[in-house]
């Protein structure tokens, strides 16, 4: 039965973990982890602080509002010619026309075709997702593609650097124009040897889910928006640029204005927002990514950290740090007590991994954020939600079992211990050292012959009002009720040690000497009949637990200590001259001295003890040595009270 109950539970805790389990696959699922994942990559992209570009030997000739008001749109191929010549004759290395001329514009069509094939510097652009070509007549080596990687967001965050096994035309723009500026093809070499070092996305990389990485992307890092050195084409036509302004630099020439809609968001334009959001160029996009090819090649004038490399995590790495998340929330959840320290150690696992993920995500490397947080705070949660069910239906096993009985510090102590004390709603059986004792009310038939049932009950409910606050204020337990009397126990379900609970017990019996002094003042204010006790105590093991069936359970003690202090309760009835007779056995009294507090001894000091001697009591062998406790020296009296 034990066995199939624990299974039973295993079952339904393994049953909450993966339901967890599947809401965080759906939430992966429905990519609602990359968008966030994306949202704080962004973020921290913008608020990162960025290299200027004003000093890199890359620049642009963009196509402005300006240049469109005075040469018109499309921009006439002889007015291109121009600028290429001049770009040339001023040192440029390398030239990247973003500019679509499969068609030529205006009637001087033909000078445009002459120079991609008579100037090496010339690169050309076609695109090949909507089939657009390059300039008629450009060599293959001069060729490249200007299709951008687009997330699904809309954003321009990763760059295509170059797919293996294609022709030799079909390159990357900014690929080409490192070929043609540094008259070197060693980067393409080693990626198509697949030597090429560098952390390469893949499909699951960072805080991706099932991307196309196919060919070879990496992350794009991108310098200050706006902060590359930049001439309109007609600065260009006319002479302003300063001279040498672009010796031994790359040149792309592209579309800047709004109206020409070659513009796309970035990381850095997410949380730009004026008049209207601003984007950026396509032409500026594709001089971020020639940079970061220089900056890997390491070529003079470009340094690392200006376009620095940004390490994404795998999916292996990404993969065990969900599932130590969750199995760390799960663990923090199910074994670290009380419920508000787990989740106080939640909440800061949590910003432990947030603060780990940015501060890296600052420093260039790109762990998975989110699903780790999320596999914290479902697994955690399901973890406290759970053991808070359950701790309420313990607070209720508790109070079905023990009812009010106990007084708040055992409460306390029961509720701290009862994972260890309760099993399948039950207290499991155990042997425990108590203090019992045991309470009878004298001459109760003859007073109830004189009360109707009414007046009979209120008398004795005042009573047990004077007795069951003194039980409860030293820590004992009232284990039930015996018509006119009961059984309190001192030590059980927990004690503080049989010494300390003997104490315990001693004192409740001082209160109620004392308090039934009080109450007969009241009764017989009322005209009521006098109230007087006996008590019985004894100190021994006892078995304790849970008795009875489902239907009905109780808290209960049995064994032989039990019927002691019932004996003593019941012994030589006619020897009682007192409102609450209390007679205590020497298994209590020896306890007494044992680990009491200088305090305690001196209030021990002053309890009146009678000697009875030793007696036989009814149902046992062997005879009791039995005290009389009359109650309290005067002088201590006034304290105890207090």
């Amino acid at each position: 039965m034990l066995s199939r109950s624990r299974g039973t539970a295993l079952a339904r805790v393994l049953a909450s973990y993966g339901v967890a389990a599947l809401v965080l696959w759906g939430l992966e699922a429905s990519q609602v982890v990359e968008a966030v994942n994306l949202l704080v990559y962004d973020l921290v992209t913008h608020l990162r602080p960025a290299a200027s570009g004003k000093r890199l030997p890359v620049a642009i000739i963009g196509i402005s509002e300006a240049d469109i008001r005075a040469y018109g749109w499309p921009i006439d191929d002889s007015l291109i010619c121009r600028a290429i010549a001049r770009l040339s004759s001023d040192g440029a290395v390398a030239i990247g026309l973003d500019l679509y001329r499969d068609k030529g514009v205006g009637p001087q069509q033909q000078c445009l075709r002459d120079a991609v094939r008579s100037n090496p510097k010339l690169v050309s652009i076609f695109n090949a997702a909507e089939s657009i070509g390059p300039i008629p007549g450009t060599p293959v080596r001069q060729q490249s593609y200007n299709d951008l990687v687009v997330d699904v967001d809309g954003v321009v965050r990763r760059d295509l650097v170059h797919v293996g096994g294609q022709d030799e035309a079909t390159v990357t723009l900014p690929m080409r124009l490192l070929e043609v500026g540094t008259g070197s093809r060693t980067l393409r070499r080693q990626l198509e040897a697949n030597q090429a070092s560098g952390s390469w996305l893949g499909s699951d990389s960072g805080g991706y889910y099932g991307i196309d990485a196919a060919g070879y992307q990496q992350m794009l890092s991108f310098v200050q928006p706006g902060s590359y050195r930049l001439w309109t084409l007609k600065q260009l036509l006319d002479g302003q640029l300063p001279a040498g302004a672009v010796r031994g630099s790359t040149v792309l020439i592209g579309s800047t204005a709004p109206s020409l809609r070659d513009l796309f968001e970035v990381p850095q334009t997410r949380f730009r927002y004026g008049a209207s959001q601003q984007l950026m160029p396509g032409v500026e996009i594709h001089a971020n990514r020639l940079v970061a090819l220089l900056a890997r090649q390491g070529q003079a004038g470009v340094s690392p950290s200006v376009s620095p490399h940004i390490w994404t995590a795998s999916i292996v790495f990404t993969n065990l740090s969900v599932l130590l998340a969750a199995l760390l929330a799960a663990l923090v959840a199910e074994r670290v007590s009380p419920i508000r320290r787990g989740l106080l150690l939640l909440i800061l696992l949590l910003l432990a991994w947030s603060s780990a993920a940015i501060g890296l995500l600052v420093m260039h490397v790109w762990l998975e954020l989110s699903e780790p947080l999320v596999a914290l705070v479902l697994f955690g949660g399901t973890g406290l939600l759970r053991r808070g069910a359950l701790a309420q239906q313990q607070r209720q096993q508790i109070q079905r079992l023990l009812g009010q009985t106990t007084s708040p510090a055992v409460a306390n102590q029961l509720w701290e211990q009862r994972e260890a004390l309760l099993s399948d709603g039950r207290f499991q059986g155990r042997q425990l050292p108590v203090t019992v004792m045991f309470s009878d009310t004298r001459n109760f038939t003859a007073v109830s012959e004189g009360l109707a049932p009414a007046e009979l009950l209120n008398w004795l409910n005042r009573g047990m009002a004077t007795c069951v606050p003194a039980i409860t204020h030293q820590g004992g337990m009232v284990n039930k009720f015996t018509g006119d009397g009961f059984l309190a126990v001192f030590g059980a379900p927990v004690g503080v040690s049989p010494a300390a609970d003997a104490r315990s017990a001693l004192r409740t019996a001082i209160e109620i000497q004392q308090g039934m002094e009080e109450l007969n003042t009241a009764l017989a204010a009322d005209q009521a009949p006098t109230m007087a006790l006996r008590l019985g105590i004894h100190s021994g093991p006892v078995l304790a637990g849970s008795m009875g069936s489902s239907d009905r359970l109780e808290y209960a003690v049995i064994g032989d200590t039990v019927n002691c202090a019932s004996r003593l309760e019941s012994i030589e009835k006619n020897r009682h001259d007192n409102l609450c007779r209390v007679l205590v056995s020497s298994a209590t009294r020896d306890l007494l001295p044992d680990d009491a507090s200088p305090d305690e001894q001196r209030w021990l000091s002053r309890l009146l003890w009678v000697a009875w001697g030793q007696l036989q009591v009814k149902g046992r062998a062997e005879a009791l040595d039995i005290w009389e406790l009359r109650g309290i020296a005067p002088e201590a009296a006034a304290a105890t009270r207090a």
